[in-house]
């Protein structure tokens, strides 16, 4: 697949597609129902190809690969390392399909790859100064723990009525829903989570360490400093509210847990054969890697439109940014001024 059919190269030749960022045709006046019918069921869209794979795979996951609640009413080693092998193996396999054939095997070299330049060996931001090392350490040393973590105590919770329950065999109209809107909540806590860890202090603090990462790949997607690890993870905790099944929770982490692969990917499509392709819909959080200040959300809700942060691609929304970037170190300058006055 010729990827100048659907992008151009820099001079550095780095790649970038013709068609800009959208928002699908959720927020918008008037309603255009037919629109929001053919984006929810069709492909791509909300449910294809990605979100219904999570939701296949935690399904799975709760069917044949967790312990029944009985066990899980109360801790034991047996059940919780199990736990954590069971999510390792399955960041190994998921991730390692994404990397073995776009960075070791580099089945397509850079057709559609956003960055021309491949991951990043002696940089000293990174630790052994390898940038796929680093990222698989801080993938398999505090991601998967701590996402493990958050399983544990909400199965456990489920398993102790300590938190509502809810069967499908009796309300599967408000399951289903639930299980829909896991998505665009994720979307939602996935945006305050990053506006909180861009103020400075945060920033350099722990969110620095995943933005090491300036041309990502599939193992940056969950390289992060532990703290923030805590922060993503911890919108599985609305179903300790919002009354739920434990595939509900199940379906929530392993969402947050997988889809940082392809949404670090590097790459605009996956290729196979001569004219198929997934769109891995990583663009936008590809720009945020980039510029640093813009679109902190990449899902359903238009919260950088409506915040003034979205990049979409397009020289227009470059020169928005630039400006705003501008009226910041102006806004900055005159605070240093205003404070050097005070102190004189």
């Amino acid at each position: 697949m010729d990827d100048t059919l659907f992008g151009k190269r820099n001079k550095r030749g780095d790649w970038a597609p013709f068609k800009l960022l959208s928002y699908p045709p959720v927020f918008v006046w008037p309603v255009q129902p037919i629109r929001f019918l053919k984006w929810v069921f069709g492909y791509p869209g909300y449910l294809m190809p990605w979100n219904v794979l999570y939701a296949v795979i935690g399904t799975l996951l709760w069917l044949y690969a967790t312990p029944s609640l009985e066990t899980m009413k109360s801790f034991s080693v047996g059940w919780i390392a199990y736990l954590v092998i069971r999510n390792a193996a399955l960041v190994l396999v998921f991730f390692g399909m994404f990397h073995l054939r776009l960075y070791m095997q580099r089945k397509q070299g850079t057709s559609f790859k956003y960055n021309a330049k491949w991951p990043s060996v002696g940089n000293d931001a990174f630790l052994f100064g390898n940038q796929t090392i680093d990222n698989v350490i801080w993938t398999f040393a505090s991601a998967v723990p701590i996402w493990t973590a958050f399983e544990v105590l909400t199965l456990w919770a489920f398993a102790n009525g300590i938190i509502p329950y809810v069967s499908f065999a009796d309300h599967p109209v408000y399951c289903a829903i639930v299980m829909f809107s896991i998505p665009t909540f994720r979307d939602l806590h996935f945006y305050l989570v990053h506006r909180l860890i861009h103020w400075p202090p945060l920033y350099h603090a722990i969110h620095k360490l995943h933005h090491n990462n300036v041309n990502p790949g599939p193992w940056s997607g969950l390289a992060m400093h532990p703290v923030e690890h805590l922060l993503y993870f911890s919108g599985v905790l609305i179903h300790w509210v919002v009354p739920s099944n434990p595939v509900h929770a199940i379906f929530h982490l392993a969402h947050a847990g997988l889809a940082p692969a392809p949404g670090h990917a590097g790459f605009d499509k996956i290729v196979f054969g001569e004219d198929s392709a997934i769109d891995t819909h990583a663009y936008d959080h590809y720009l945020h890697h980039k510029y640093f200040e813009c679109n902190y959300a990449d899902g359903v809700i238009p919260l950088d439109k409506w915040f003034g942060t979205f990049h979409d691609g397009s020289a227009e929304a470059q020169e928005r940014m630039d400006k705003r970037f501008m009226e910041q170190a102006r806004r900055r300058q005159e605070k240093k001024a205003r404070g050097r006055q005070q102190a004189s």
